[in-house]
């Protein structure tokens, strides 16, 4: 591939997309990434050679375009027409290389029969609903009198959009997990992140709406919007297959969020500040006093919302925030306070684990000026995230700033998967597979030349995140937090809380268990806990 790697990548379009020399994750993120993958030589194709796979069937269920190159003149067709697949459709790419066709020299595909000749450069369209489709959807917002509106990642482009139509329609704006960066949280307007992971100002902004606006979302779990004939719903996306997937909708409209909000605002009326108005704001004061008091409640040793609590107030403007999956997403979702200019992001769609020192790595290299933090459990550290440690250790010294920070909240176990068992399904915890090694990832950031930081009591927080967020080397924050605190969420149902009473009886940490939900759930507080 290095004879002919320069002239292919003469042809790069200057659009965003990730090239990635790894496995793609699905296009569930909805993220242009062109993965490149090695082969064995093509004469040993077929004759189950090692490490020989079928990787076009491989890459095939992840894949929008997959193609397995044969000759080098097919190497320029097959790039761009990848590029322009990966960032047209926000999709992934694969392309496919023996190694023996690496070596060959690249050449020109020739004027035949058969051959084929390829152009670079993509233009994106302006995307736009029709005019009386607009105007249908202004229609039914205007009659709205409880307006809620949705918001996810494919509205981050559109925050002043979004924020101008809420304050036109007086409405509610709740965030799904991917779109936590939409608007910032101190607006007096905006519930938080909705979902088993949200908050009760989110659930009661949507049970008590009569008409629904979603902008740019996949938000996938129905049970938390409105209840089906309660609200009229309009719905935004560039992608028509995501259009009236998860609510009945009465207008959808395809388009880019912005262009289509920006279009939507002259044909919105004011509506005046009135009993909704009101009744969100003080859902949303309840929402924080809650989640502050519920982070503050004391815990053997540490109450893991607490780190996320304090981080808030510390973050640097236009900070960059990444979370794995796992209990830690709980408290990225509610406790940490977005402001403007900040971004914010985890695996969404796919929920995977090991993603967010991955996901800190590449923003610290796209923007190696702004600090950046990430949340780990660790169970997602054990997976992968100790090793991608090391990309830290090998190149932080080449970022412009070292303010690269790794928050890891250490209760040994799987934490998430535990709390599901016990409130889904009302198992007790299953020691075989919940608890894990007790690792100190303090101390393995100070073995690989980073700094490491142990917090073993409420009262050292604050000063830890000080200390990381104006060290002079990127740093490791290793919280032992108590397992038994749950991540309640904001609504509970009858066979949640009859799984949840089955399976703490049964439980070996009952008593924690009992301790901490009733001191989450009514604030109850004693001393040293």
């Amino acid at each position: 591939m290095r004879k002919w790697l320069p002239s292919w990548r003469r042809h790069m379009p200057s659009s965003p997309v990730s090239w990635a020399f790894v496995w793609p994750l699905p296009d569930r993120a909805h993220a242009p990434v062109l993965a490149i993958s090695g082969q064995q030589a093509r004469t040993a194709l077929g004759s189950h050679y090692q490490q020989e796979i079928d990787l076009v069937s491989m890459f095939k269920d992840v894949s929008a375009f997959v193609q397995q190159a044969s000759l080098p003149s097919q190497v320029r067709h097959l790039t761009d027409r990848a590029i322009r697949t990966a960032i047209g459709g926000r999709k992934v790419a694969a392309l496919i290389f023996p190694n023996d066709l690496q070596e060959a020299v690249y050449e020109d595909p020739s004027r035949a029969h058969g051959a084929v000749f390829s152009g670079v450069g993509l233009s994106h369209p302006r995307t736009l609903p029709w005019g009386k489709d607009l105007q249908r959807a202004a229609d039914v917002l205007n009659a709205g009198k409880r307006v809620a509106m949705l918001v996810g990642a494919g509205a981050l482009g559109a925050s002043v959009e979004v924020k101008a139509v809420a304050e036109i329609l007086g409405a509610g704006v709740a965030k799904a997990l991917l779109g936590k960066a939409v608007l910032p949280d101190d607006l007096r307007y905006v519930t938080g992140a909705i979902g088993l992971l949200g908050t009760e100002a989110s659930w009661e902004l949507m049970t008590g709406c009569d008409t629904l606006l979603m902008v740019g979302t996949g938000f996938p779990y129905s049970e938390f919007l409105p209840e089906e004939g309660t609200a009229r719903g309009v719905q935004i996306d560039i992608d028509p297959s995501m259009l009236s997937l998860r609510y009945p909708m009465e207008v959808s409209l395809v388009g880019d969020s912005s262009e289509t909000l920006r279009t939507l605002l002259p044909l919105l009326k004011r509506k005046r500040r009135g009993p909704w108005q009101r009744k969100i704001e003080r859902s949303v004061q309840k929402s924080w006093k809650t989640l502050e008091g519920r982070a503050r409640q004391p815990a053997r040793p540490v109450n893991p919302q607490l780190p996320f609590w304090e981080l808030s107030a510390r973050l640097p403007d236009n900070a960059i925030l990444t979370s794995d999956s796992g209990s830690c997403a709980n408290w990225f979702a509610r406790d940490v306070k977005i402001r403007d200019g900040m971004m914010a992001s985890l695996s969404g769609g796919l929920a995977s684990m090991g993603a967010a020192v991955p996901y800190a790595i590449a923003a610290k290299f796209a923007h190696p000026e702004r600090a950046v933090v990430a949340m780990v459990g660790d169970g997602a550290m054990q997976m992968n995230n100790m090793a991608e440690l090391i990309t830290v250790a090998k190149y932080w010294r080449d970022w412009k700033t070292p303010t690269w920070v790794c928050l890891v909240l250490n209760n040994r176990d799987l934490n998430q998967v535990t709390w599901e068992q016990r409130v889904m399904e009302g198992n007790p915890k299953f020691e075989a597979t919940q608890t894990i090694p007790d690792v100190p990832y303090h101390r393995f950031a100070e073995m690989i030349g980073l700094q490491g930081i142990l917090v073993e009591a409420p009262e050292r927080i604050c000063d830890a995140w000080d200390e990381a967020l104006a060290a002079a080397r990127p740093t490791v924050i290793e919280v032992r937090s108590d397992p038994e605190v749950p991540p309640l969420p904001p609504h509970l149902t009858q066979s949640q809380i009859r799984n949840f009473s089955s399976a703490t009886l049964a439980d070996a940490e009952r008593s924690g268990i009992l301790r901490n939900t009733a001191r989450q759930m009514l604030g109850l507080s004693s001393g040293k806990g």
